[in-house]
């Protein structure tokens, strides 16, 4: 081990080296450091190098997970197409676009084989056995569909050996999906090397440039400019200046023992002028600091009052607490609610002692320690919550929950009782509007009145028309009524776009696509306005079709 006076000894030889050995040396470090630019060069080239095979490697790799994916998904959404289909020709058509995705499948995993590791062969084996066993599935489900029935089709579809099969495709591109991410981790830490490799090129070619600058500039810096200030100096002592400060006189060469000269006949006087200086700006310095603790000590104090007076203020309870559940703050709100008295409240109050205090009161239902170590996981994963809580006097509390820095938590607590109370009136009376619209025997049709579509039909509805309301939801009437029945349908539309309602019975003859030619007696109203996205066109159907058979047979 190097002992500290040996090191002041070579620092002490270095400084007596004269000008010119100081140049030498200076040429010969940089000859040495030209040598070194020029491998880490090479190591900057190879690495870069490895960076773009590997990058291009993994690139392709997650691009190929993300086509086979994504043709897994649509494979399946094309034989659910099937499934759903009771018409030959729709399941042809959803066949034909099958058979075309098992072809780009079978397509990418080939391509994606030749591109393999030797490392990744085995892995990928079972995953291209899978893909195969899909894809035969699913042109043996298209055969059944088309050669056979539609309902053939999804009897061999629609079972839990395809969902099997569908699951392990999924661990297969997970499996290959972590593979491939762990390699774009290796990636990533090969860049940060070769971003090293080039910052140290960078410090490494500074470095020889600092060099250069240097040996061109040792004349003029080192020897003829000092000279020239030693002399000005000089003159200025000569003259009584004795405030400037002597350049050069830490330098140990010829230039050092000049400028010392010159430093010895002036050094007491510059002394006392500086020690008198440091006096007067350590009293200033002791000065700023007193006026700025006193302008904090106010501040923190005015901050203090706002704070307590917002959280007080605050129509929900309010409280906070550390990683250990430590309470650190509460409000007059949060005290409040659970009838907290100020003994419970205490610098040193835990979670689980606000929470003993409630059980003994009847507020807290459940078991405190469950409650503790679940609310000790949520402050550790530090991810917000929002749930509610019954208490047993019949009050339902909503508590929020967000990660505060440093690991710490705070929770408002607000008093949802009424609002509860009101969720469930509404869903009373939406289940019970909805079962008295889906039992009487009139069809009930509701339009967006901007588009004229479908949004809601009822049972009656549905019978009337002859379709499942799946079938009319989001269409129009001329998508799914002859032309000349749809420009009737519209026309009795904008009519009553013109009127708030039209309750009188207005009776028609229509041609229904699935039901033939029908007559029908129809009452109309607006619901909501012009101004609001609820704005919907209602109708109530009745089919007067067997009345008018009867009426004329009559006449």
């Amino acid at each position: 081990m190097i002992t500290k006076p040996t090191l002041q000894h070579y620092a002490r030889e270095i400084g007596n080296l004269g000008i010119g050995e100081k140049l030498n040396a200076i040429v010969t470090l940089l000859v040495f450091l030209t040598a070194f630019l020029l491998i880490m060069s090479v190591q900057a080239v190879r690495l870069q190098s490895a960076f773009r095979e590997d990058l291009a490697a993994a690139s392709m790799a997650a691009i190929n997970i993300e086509r086979v994916n994504g043709l897994i998904y649509a494979i399946v959404m094309e034989s659910r197409g099937i499934y759903m289909s009771t018409e030959r020709i729709k399941v042809k058509r959803y066949g034909d676009q099958l058979l075309k995705r098992n072809k780009e499948l079978a397509d990418v995993v080939s391509n994606w084989e030749k591109e393999l590791r030797s490392a990744d062969v085995e892995q990928f084996l079972g995953f291209k056995q899978r893909i195969a066993q899909f894809i035969e599935f699913r042109k043996e489900l298209v055969r059944r569909a088309i050669e056979i029935s539609p309902a053939a089709g999804r009897e061999w579809g629609d079972n839990d050996t395809n969902r099997a099969l569908r699951t392990e495709l999924n661990v297969d591109l997970e499996a290959l999906a972590r593979i491939h991410a762990d390699r774009a981790h290796e990636v990533a830490e090969l860049g940060d090397k070769s971003r090293y490799a080039s910052w140290y090129l960078f410090l490494l070619g500074l470095g020889a440039l600092t060099l250069a600058g240097v040996i061109w500039r040792v004349m003029k810096s080192r020897v003829i400019g000092p000279l020239a200030q030693i002399t000005w100096a000089t003159g200025r002592i000569a003259a009584g200046k004795t405030e400037l400060i002597i350049p050069f006189i830490e330098r140990n060469d010829e230039i050092g023992l000049l400028a010392r000269a010159v430093q010895r006949f002036r050094d007491t006087t510059c002394r006392n002028s500086e020690l008198e200086q440091l006096e007067i700006d350590a009293a200033r310095q002791r000065d700023s600091v007193i006026g700025e603790r006193d302008k904090l000590n106010d501040k923190y104090l005015e901050t203090k009052w706002q704070l307590s007076a917002a959280l007080n203020n605050m129509p929900q309870g309010l409280v906070m607490y550390d990683s250990k559940a430590k309470i650190l703050t509460t409000n007059i709100g949060f005290r409040t609610m659970y009838e907290l008295p100020p003994h419970i409240i205490q610098p040193e109050t835990n979670l689980r002692d606000i929470l003993v205090y409630r059980a003994n009161k009847g507020l807290f239902t459940g078991n405190v320690d469950d409650f503790m170590v679940a609310t000790l996981d949520r402050i550790a994963r530090g991810k917000p919550s929002v749930r509610d809580l019954s208490l047993a006097d019949g009050r339902v509390i909503r508590v929020s929950e967000q990660p505060m820095a440093g690991g710490g938590w705070v929770s408002t607590h607000e008093d949802f009782t009424e609002q509860r109370r009101r969720e469930r009136i509404l869903e009373r009376t939406e289940q019970f509007l909805v079962a008295v619209i889906e039992n009487v025997p009139e069809g009930i049709i509701a339009k967006d009145a901007r588009t004229l579509r479908y949004v809601f039909v009822n049972r009656a509805a549905e019978q009337m028309i002859g379709m499942l309301r799946t079938e009319i939801i989001g269409k129009t009437a001329r998508e799914l009524f002859p032309t000349q029945a749809a420009e009737l349908i519209e026309q009795r539309d904008r009519q009553l776009l013109t009127q708030n309602q039209q309750l009188d019975e207005i009776v028609d003859t229509v041609d229904n696509p699935r039901r033939g030619r029908r007559t029908i007696a129809v009452r109309r109203l607006q619901v909501g306005g012009t101004d609001r996205e609820s704005h919907l066109l209602v109708s109530m159907v009745e089919d007067r079709t067997e009345q008018a058979k009867v009426a004329n047979a009559a006449a």
